[in-house]
């Protein structure tokens, strides 16, 4: 029972971690769009270029631990 409520406490931390990525993807991603969007000709600065790689990479490291978790529960080794 112990394993179960660390399961599920690691699983809400990751869903947690999931949001805040994608909202940091997803206002990175308007930022950009923004700064593009005067006659389609705007270059966005190299800070938020940096910073939508950044939340890019982080929502892709979210993407292989939800992955592994998912392996995990598929293959029993989870609940």
């Amino acid at each position: 029972m112990d394993k179960r409520r660390t399961w599920r406490e690691q699983e809400q931390q990751l869903v947690e971690r999931w949001n805040t990525a994608t909202q940091r993807y997803d206002e990175a991603q308007a930022e950009l769009k923004r700064q593009r969007l005067p006659q389609g000709t705007g270059t966005p600065t190299e800070e938020c270029v940096r910073t939508e790689e950044a939340a890019r990479a982080e929502l892709e490291i979210m993407r292989k631990q939800v992955a592994r978790m998912k392996v995990e529960f598929t293959n029993g080794k989870r609940y």
